[in-house]
């Protein structure tokens, strides 16, 4: 299977952002809710999830782990930023606008790497039996 630019530019977008988590800790634990623990410990573990998927998507054997585990990813962190659309005071520099448009975007994330949790399609006049199909007799 070839690497296909989508997953090229998915990958470097999820590395570069759990790196983010290593290098910028303050910003993602300012945005953590107050009811979880370990907000430092968290930041550090979801970064190294990011680097660890996005790395993952560029391998055939680990993509469709990976994917789904950045699918998972993507919803766990989903309350810290529900947190920080209601309370843009975190960063009053930032309009409060740009924090509710980040709600929809990890849906569409969730969608495009949705895209590579599928099994490549068969190709056509392959006359070798799928593997995963047990026939009955």
């Amino acid at each position: 299977m070839k690497l296909s630019p989508g997953r090229i530019l998915a990958a470097i977008f999820f590395t570069a952002a759990g790196t983010l988590h290593f290098f910028q800790p303050d910003f993602y634990v300012r945005i953590m809710p107050p009811y979880l623990p370990w907000h430092l410990e968290l930041v550090y573990l979801s970064g190294a999830a990011e680097i660890l998927g996005g790395a993952g998507l560029l391998c055939k054997r680990s993509r469709r782990i990976s994917a789904w585990g950045l699918i998972a990813l993507l919803a766990a962190v989903f309350p810290a930023n529900l947190h920080l659309a209601l309370h843009p005071e975190i960063f009053p520099e930032v309009p409060a606008s740009v924090f509710w448009l980040r709600l929809p975007f990890q849906a569409l994330l969730m969608v495009w790497i949705g895209l590579y949790t599928r099994t490549a399609a068969k190709p056509a006049g392959s006359s070798r039996p799928d593997p995963r199909i047990v026939r009955q007799s």
